[in-house]
């Protein structure tokens, strides 16, 4: 355990280190100090890299375009007839994407082309059709053209060589489609992130079986479940875990033999039957184990292995209450889970705006209240919270698409008064 001693030691040394209530920016940067990205790469097929993290630079292997392109729907021509031949050129075929003109171009002669389709040789310009005068099989051009125009040049968009995505770089349906265009049908990433989630409490009950008396069904299990597999990684389902320390022991020691990261919910408060903090003493490392934050002040960090080594297998103790959960693992997990996939997950954006109702607050820790933003009429923006925003309520994650951010010094927020949104996936 000398390990530990260390790292806690260095911890301890921290100006205003308390793990009793960590600031959430604090809380945070703690967090990524004990991070380190899994190195592991195996190469994949393109159709199955969406959410993945690309382990290497990807150097484009051609020009693109790769030719000289048609941007427009118009007439092909070389620029220098304009004036030759009074702007007027004889159509001696057609160009299609996919088809190109076979023959030379020559003096006072045009080709019908299309978008995409390959530019004929001995032409350098396109004129759009909108622009052009047909008389039967000859056309009229107007003066006012430049050469060159309506071109897509080869290696305009990418050049041979460049790099086109960089290491790090998570896979969404823009990079397979560019990683596509470019002809790759397999591409390099690092394995998938193996995280463990299991829920502790003997009150928990899952769904579709019917509840006994003091029973509720385990909405946080199925709610880790969702974030996850937006993430991307492979998840170690372990189910329900019971209420005592032996179970807890078994099913944390065979997680972190088994996963890069573990994740509970549940079993880290004040109260008699909460082994959880117990049980790290034993086989791990504790970071900090409370947060300055509502919801989700019981959160707990560190590290686990199995029997007292000192793996390196995170640990995030979520709090038991379901919207705490979600707050705290969008707040703090879903970061660190992206840098240990090797990511440089950026900050969330947040803006402000007018809060349509006032607030009641009180100084002292940062709050995640459930937020509705929306546009009134004349185009402005503002935002109300959902109701009620007791931890417990689920359904004001439902009902929320932002969260709404009050510093901790702010007190009550009234009608009006600017606030900080940090928006969901996107605007219902």
């Amino acid at each position: 355990m000398e390990s530990q001693s260390r790292s806690l030691s260095r911890l301890e040394s921290l100006d205003d280190y308390d793990p009793n209530a960590m600031p959430v920016a604090q809380a945070r940067e703690l967090i990524r100090q004990f991070l380190t990205p899994i190195t592991e790469q195996e190469s994949v097929k393109l159709s199955a890299a969406l959410r993945r993290t690309l382990a290497s630079d990807v150097l484009s292997p051609m020009n693109v375009p790769p030719h000289d392109y048609s941007a427009m729907d118009g007439y092909a021509v070389r620029f220098d007839d304009l004036a030759n031949a009074a702007g007027k050129f004889k159509m001696i075929g057609s160009a299609y994407a996919g088809h190109a003109f076979e023959g030379e171009v020559l003096a006072g002669e045009c080709v019908r082309i299309m978008t995409g389709a390959l530019i004929p040789q001995g032409c350098d310009s396109v004129v759009m059709q909108e622009q052009v005068t047909v008389e039967g099989n000859s056309i009229a051009i107007p003066g006012d053209l430049r050469r060159g125009q309506n071109i897509r040049r080869v290696g305009e968009d990418i050049q041979q060589g460049s790099a086109v995505l960089v290491r790090g770089q998570p896979i969404r349906p823009a990079e397979m489609g560019l990683l596509a265009s470019l002809g790759f049908d397999e591409v390099t990433v690092y394995r998938k992130l193996k995280v463990a989630i299991f829920s502790t409490g003997d009150e928990l009950q899952q769904p579709g079986s019917p509840l006994a008396p003091g029973q509720i069904y385990d909405s946080n299990r199925y709610s880790l479940l969702g974030l996850l597999n937006e993430l991307g990684v492979e998840i170690l389902d372990k189910g329900n875990i019971r209420d005592d320390k032996a179970s807890l022991k078994a099913a944390f020691v065979e997680a972190a033999q088994q996963a890069d990261a573990v994740i509970t919910s549940g079993g880290v408060s004040v109260g008699e039957a909460d082994y959880i903090k117990q049980l790290l003493a034993e086989i791990g490392e504790v970071v900090f184990w409370k947060i300055a934050m509502k919801p989700g002040r019981p959160l707990a960090y560190g590290k686990i292995g199995a029997y007292g080594k000192i793996g390196p297998c995170h640990f995030f103790g979520l709090p038991g209450n379901p919207v705490a959960v979600m707050v705290t693992f969008q707040q703090f997990v879903r970061d660190a889970l992206l840098v240990l996939m090797g990511q440089q997950p950026k900050p969330a954006f947040t803006f402000k705006v007018a809060c349509a109702s006032a607030i009641k607050k009180v100084p002292g820790r940062t709050e995640f209240q459930r937020g509705i933003l929306s546009q009134d009429t004349s185009g402005g923006w503002s935002v109300r919270t959902t109701g009620e925003q007791g931890s417990g309520i689920l359904s004001s994650m439902s009902k929320a698409n932002c969260f709404i951010v009050l510093p901790v010094s702010q007190g009550n927020v009234g009608a009006g008064v600017m606030v900080d949104v940090q928006i969901f996936s996107g605007i219902n």
